[in-house]
Formats: structure tokens, sequence, C-alpha cells
């Protein structure tokens, strides 16, 4: 598999690192695409002597810049022939978070890392990804999306630039699950966008896994208790690497493109219905996600949005 390429973006920790160790130990060649470089070198450093793999690069990517994400692009397509798999796996959330932060081209945070950026990745790695026999997009959502199956909720679409910093209060949990709903809403137009080009677009709703140290310590104390709990029965993140595997690189999800899977690794489907006990099931179960996000008035404003922002 050396002549395989994947390209991981936050890849030096979590999920993102176990992945990177799987498709290492595979035999890929799999490309870091990391902000922090100094944590990456040793974990790069780590994988490969685990895997016994020197095929494990590491390129320095800001996945919230657009200015690095074209940076990076532009020197991954000058050095490699072409690119297998992209896992747009980095994000950002951060526990406790109260205030607004604004990306360099001035946009919130978890909508320039989690939305605009691998929206951005995906395109300007298309013709590279075209060049590939099988060639498959990954997008790691979330089951923070669920919070859509209340009709009441919506995308703060006036206030993805900041522009409500001095009027509305800013709350981390709500901003990272409206922006891993759009990121869903454009993996379904992106699907479309790239059906031609045969290249396969999908998204994996993440399930729970062990939290670091480091993050638990970021949260208010109930929710730190909370999560101390939750770690003794959360799995840990190298079972959702080999979900990110299994969806990038087996015969079953070959042929398959613009969908939400599951930790289950089926085929979620959109709500029929939102109300009643069929609404629980919706909210306790996995096998059906907002029918927010198949509404084509969203997903076109999304699209028209992360288009005219990434625009240089």
């Amino acid at each position: 598999m050396k002549d395989k390429i994947v390209i991981i973006t936050g890849a030096n920790s979590g999920i993102g690192k176990a992945a990177a160790l799987k498709f290492a130990t595979e035999g890929y060649r799999v490309i870091m695409a990391c902000r922090n470089m100094r944590i990456s070198e040793a974990v790069q450093q780590e994988i490969i002597e685990t895997t016994k793999n020197i095929n494990v690069d590491l390129m320095e990517l800001d996945v919230s810049s657009f200015a690095s994400i074209r940076t990076f692009c532009a020197a991954f397509n000058a050095k490699y022939p072409c690119l297998d798999i992209l896992i747009n796996n980095a994000a950002y959330l951060n526990h406790g978070e109260k205030e607004y932060k604004l990306s360099p081209e001035h946009i919130e945070l978890s909508f320039a890392t989690n939305t605009f950026g691998p929206f951005l990745m995906t395109r300007l790695l298309a013709d590279h990804l075209a060049k590939s026999q099988d060639p498959r997009v990954l997008n790691a959502c979330t089951t923070n999306i669920k919070n859509f199956f209340d009709p009441k909720r919506k995308i703060e679409f006036d206030n993805l630039q900041g522009e409500m910093r001095g009027t509305r209060p800013y709350s981390t949990y709500k901003m990272y699950g409206d922006s891993k709903i759009a990121l869903l809403m454009l993996t379904f137009k992106m699907a479309e966008e790239f059906k031609s080009m045969g290249i396969k677009v999908n998204a994996l709703q993440i399930n729970r896994v062990k939290l670091s140290k480091k993050t638990i310590k970021k949260m208010h104390s109930f929710w730190k208790v909370f999560a101390w709990a939750q770690n003794l029965t959360n799995p840990l993140p190298s079972g959702m690497a080999d979900t990110y595997f299994h969806i990038c690189t087996s015969d079953e999800f070959k042929n398959v493109t613009g969908q939400l899977i599951n930790h289950k690794r089926e085929i979620v489907q959109p709500s029929t219905t939102e109300k009643g006990f069929t609404q629980l099931k919706n909210i306790f179960g996995s096998s059906s996600y907002p029918s927010y996000a198949t509404n084509p008035q969203n997903i076109e404003q999304i699209w028209s949005l992360s288009t005219t922002l990434t625009e240089e």
C-alpha cells in the first residue's frame, strides 16, 4: 500500500493520531497535516517506530486559516502525484470557552475550522483525488448534530463572523454543533459536485471516545466529573480509527457517497418525523439524523456562503 496516499488533518492526537497509526500499520503513505509541529514531530517519530513504516510525512496545516490551507495544498500537489484518501478530522471545540474567537480571515473559529476549512481543502485537492482509482473523502461529524432534532434550533448564519459579539452570548458547544451539521450539509452537496470525478464524499457520526486529561481539565466542575465517569466505559480512539479505515478502504463503501455513517458502520437516514415516540428514538438512537440537514434551502445557504468566503 506504499503507493496509496492518505491525508489526515489533526493527526497528532485523539482519533486523528489513532487513524494515522492504523493507516501506517496497513502500509499506506500517511500525510499528517497538523498545526503544532513541535508536538506533531514527536508523534510522527512514534508512529514510524511503532509501525516500521518510514512513509509517514508531516506537513504544517492550520485548518482554520485559508492561507495555510492554500499553502498546504499547493505544496502537497507539487510533491505528490495523486491523493487516494482525504480525512477531514481536525476540529475546534474549546471546552469552557466563553469569548468569540475569530480565524485569520475573521470567521468564527468553530466554523472556520470545522466547516469552511474542510470545504476549501476538499476543493483544492479535488484534481489530485480524481487521479486516484478509488478516491474517497471522509468528514468527521458528531452526535452533537442531534440538537437539531429541536425544531427551534437553527444555524446562526447572521453570526458566523462574530457580528453579534457584543449582543449575543457565545456558546462553544452551540457553535460546534452548528458547524458540524453545516459540514454534513456540505458533505451532501460535495458528493453531488464531485460525482462526475469519481470522488466519494461521506461523513462519519463519531460516537463517544475516551477524552484526554487535558481536555477534561478545561471543563466546568459538573461536566468534569461526568466526563471522568463516562471515560470509564468510553471506547479508545483506536476503535473509531478502525472505522475511518473501513469506510475509506473497504469494498463495502466503495460506491457509497453523500451519506452519513454511524459508529456501527451503518448508513444513517434522515428522520421521517420529529414528534412523539419517534423523536425519542431519534435522540437516543443512532439510525437517523435531523431533517434540517436535508432542507435544500439550508444546504444552498451554507454552500453559497462557503463558496463566497473561500474565494480568493
